[in-house]
């Protein structure tokens, strides 16, 4: 178990003070003039789109690059002269992959000068911290990505730096492995050590003590994300009604036509609801009811904004455009099942990767396989497209349990995998020209198709730009358009907004979403939980198992026990505390609050409040929180594994 050093910390002690910083490639300013400092043990966070500028920052504070204009000083010296004092976690893997676990630390601390004394203490303390002291001798290249994230931030620590920088840390790491992550980055906040990190995931910047907006080289707010959503002014209804759709379209076309006055700011649809933007709650839910017919029975609840909509609501210069359009001459829309699966299974050798798993996904539905990785989602997608063979059971695609590898029924499907499979050496246009030709469309056909792709993604001006230099939002809609050239109304999704950033992610969507609508069939993957809110139904895997399946309310609502935060005198101490009475997975640190899961509401508060008393920690606040999918996914994930 870890043990924590208390720490005083001053807080109007800056570790990092930046002013008037600007960088520029050539003629292009990266940063126009920032300003802003981190404090001494503070998780501070750094948001912004594509290209706005986080790891150009990034870079300057590490030493690695020169600012072009400004001061940046960390300890109270130039970044070069304390790179020894400075963690740096970059967002390609800094690993090397033919090395065991022991010798890319051993490795990392020669670079740091570590004394060998130091090396030895850091590094079993580390490894245990992580979860990886069984595994020394395995080689970077066989872990997971989780293993592969925890390991570089072993080799990040070993010099026991004062700050540490970490870039975009969890991109593509599943939700377990990603809670785990935080709950060690509070835990090193704890020791003193202070942390800079840039996340697309906004559930993550609320773990952060402050956060910075940055979009296009400029700070355009900064403070904690609870000041950040106070500051954003609007209030979030969650509406739900018999008809999502014909609601959500409804809502939209009132927007655009400005009927709505200044009731209304925002509407964004989910698989089972609809959240609505509003200044007044009143006058937003009079202008819902005066929309909406009373047959369709809307049901309207009250939350408070996220950090997505501060995100989106800051950034997004045309949020009401015209949805992108489906390609002419479009296929007849199907109904009943277009992906059937009765009790498959795979078996590599003595392992089995998927146990008797059943599914049916309708055409003009978006269902999304949640799990942890190696929990076998790519394993049954392989199997439902017809990529891999199943070792046992039943697959039926478009209606047909044969021939799954025809040339027709290929036709029908379209697929994304996890990781970009376009040509890097390839311009946009010669690889969607490459991609018609797999497909079959030539002449008037491929042209108009191709046209479509580029207006409908927005990549107008890019046709001569190599695949490989696009920023990473890019690079997905460019994937997304390739797979659907074809207009395929079956379509597999394996992660296909891994790393992206919210407006990148809510355009990905809004694709998605039009297929769905047009009647095709959607099979999605993802370890953003707060995307999966977008499916109709949900299926969680575990160790190979679908052990849940329902609407994203439904799951959440199925959930046992109650998700309690905590507001404490020691976060670090009472973290440490709470779980020697409880499972690893009931609590976690979530900025400077704790969240806890109890199974049993008021007995096990009751052994919550005597085990913090007993160690001398008092309770400042306590308050009841709704779950979230992730809270959701863990829960599942970890009760299942409990009842094995």
């Amino acid at each position: 178990m870890l043990s924590l050093a208390t720490h005083a910390v001053n807080p109007h002690s800056p570790i990092v003070m930046v002013s008037g910083l600007e960088k520029n490639y050539g003629n292009y300013p990266a940063l126009k003039g920032i300003d802003f400092e981190i404090r001494e043990s503070e998780i501070f966070g750094l948001i912004g789109p594509d290209g706005a500028g986080k790891t150009s920052t990034f870079h300057i504070l590490g030493g690695i690059m020169d600012e072009s204009k400004g001061e940046v000083a960390i300890l109270g010296k130039d970044p070069r002269q304390v790179r020894l004092d400075i963690g740096y976690l970059t967002q390609t893997f800094s690993l090397y992959l033919d090395l065991s676990i022991n010798e890319n630390i051993e490795y990392a601390a020669r670079i740091r000068e570590v004394p060998e004394a130091k090396f030895k203490e850091r590094r079993e303390r580390y490894l245990r911290i992580m979860g990886l002291e069984k595994f020394g001798d395995r080689l970077a290249q066989n872990l997971s990505g989780g293993m592969k994230q925890k390991l570089a931030l072993c080799c990040a620590l070993i010099g026991r730096p004062k700050l540490l920088l970490l870039d975009e840390p969890t991109t593509g790491v599943d939700p377990v492995s990603r809670r785990d992550f935080w709950d060690v980055l509070g835990n090193v906040a704890a020791e003193g050590v202070t942390i800079a990190v840039a996340t697309p995931y906004l559930d993550e910047a609320e773990r952060c003590n402050r956060i910075a907006l940055i979009h296009k080289g400029q700070i355009l707010e900064m403070g904690t994300p609870a000041e950040l959503k106070r500051n954003l002014g609007l209030k979030r209804l969650e509406l739900r009604t018999r008809d999502i759709e014909s609601s959500f379209d409804k809502l939209e076309d009132a927007l655009k036509a400005k009927t709505v006055g200044d009731a209304i700011s925002d509407v964004q649809l989910f698989g089972d609801r609809i959240d609505v933007l509003v200044r007044d709650t009143d006058a937003g839910k009079e202008a819902l009811h005066s929309l909406l017919s009373a047959d369709l029975k809307p049901e309207i609840v009250e939350e408070d904004a996220t950090l997505e909509n501060v995100f989106v609501s800051k950034l997004s210069s045309s949020e009401h455009a015209a949805a992108p359009s489906f390609p002419e001459a479009a296929r007849e829309a199907k109904s009943g099942q277009a992906i059937a699966a009765h009790s498959i299974s795979k078996i590599f050798g003595h392992f089995q990767a998927v146990k008797n798993v059943s599914v049916q996904i309708n055409y003009g539905e978006i269902y999304g396989l949640l799990g942890a990785n190696g929990a076998g989602k790519t394993t049954t997608i392989k199997m439902l497209c017809g990529l891999l063979d199943i070792s046992n059971g039943e697959v039926s695609l478009a209606g047909r349990k044969t021939e799954l590898r025809s040339v027709k029924l290929r036709k029908e499907i379209g697929y994304m995998s996890q990781k970009f499979v376009l040509y890097d050496d390839l311009t946009v246009m010669e690889n969607l020209n490459f991609y018609c030709g797999t497909y079959g469309l030539s002449g008037k056909e491929r042209k108009e198709r191709i046209g479509w792709a580029i207006d409908t993604f927005e990549l107008q001006g890019n046709e001569g730009t190599m695949a490989g230099a696009l920023p990473g939002g890019w690079k997905q809609k460019l994937s997304f358009a390739a797979s659907v050239l074809h207009q395929p109304s079956i379509i597999f999704l394996d992660e296909p907004t891994s790393g992206v950033d919210p407006l990148a992610r809510r355009q990905l969507w809004q694709y998605i979403r039009l297929f769905a609508k047009n009647g095709a069939a959607i099979l999605v993957t993802t370890h953003f939980l707060e995307e999966a809110e977008h499916c109709a139904r949900l299926g969680f895997m575990v160790d190979g198992q679908l052990v849940a399946e329902g609407s994203p309310s439904e799951i959440k609502a199925a959930q046992p026990g109650v998700l309690i935060s905590l507001k404490v005198s020691n976060t670090p101490k009472a973290y440490e505390a709470l779980r020697e009475i409880f499972e690893e997975w009931q609590v976690s640190i979530f900025g400077a609050n704790l969240h806890v899961v109890l199974d049993n509401k008021e007995e096990d508060m009751a052994r919550c409040q005597q085990k913090l008393a007993d160690n001398g920690i008092r309770i400042f606040t306590s308050r009841q929180l709704p779950f979230t999918l992730e809270d959701a996914f863990i829960s599942i994930v970890q009760r299942s594994k409990r009842n094995k």
